[in-house]
């Protein structure tokens, strides 16, 4: 076994572990979706990182020019390049896509573009719309603020629609 893989299988202990400590020993699919959610978490961490950088990036490139709406351009180029790193790590860690054929992969990938579109795109500039414009609070600011909601919902939405796992 490689290194990767002792540590996903010291992980996948210890998860399974904690629930034991709060008695949940006998209900194995909330163990396995609680890794799941876990892992997604892990990767999600990497991914706004990812996101944020690019957003700042792309904000302090368009503000020499005083673009009036230059966060959803941001949101935009963040959304694209943060969506792919995140769905080859969720295909890998998280929902363990193996030995699938390219139409089956693009298919999975074309679902996460529309899963994080909603949230990535439509909700993430309807929130961050109303939290600079709205109440005043910086547009640095409020994609961190915008997490609180899209992360679960994320979750959700790959999980039983993108990668099409059952409960």
């Amino acid at each position: 076994m490689n290194r990767t893989g002792q540590m996903e299988k010291w992980f996948n202990s210890f998860c399974i572990g904690m629930l034991k400590l709060i008695h949940q020993e006998n209900n194995t699919r909330l163990a396995e979706s609680m890794v799941e959610f876990v892992k997604f978490g892990i990767i999600g961490v990497s991914n706004t990182a990812i996101s944020y950088f690019l957003n700042v990036i792309v904000l302090k490139l368009l503000q020499p020019r005083h673009v009036p709406w230059d966060f959803i351009a941001a949101n935009i180029v963040a959304f694209f390049l943060s969506v792919m790193w995140s769905f080859y790590w969720n295909s890998k860690f998280v929902f363990k896509t193996k030995n699938t054929s390219i139409q089956d992969i693009l298919a999975k990938l074309l679902r996460t573009y529309i899963a994080y579109g909603f949230t990535g795109i439509v909700l993430n500039n309807i929130l961050s719309w109303l939290w600079i414009e709205i109440a005043g609070i910086s547009k640095y600011i409020a994609p961190l603020i915008n997490l609180i909601i899209s992360v679960p919902l994320n979750f959700i939405i790959n999980k039983f629609w993108a990668f099409k796992k059952k409960i």
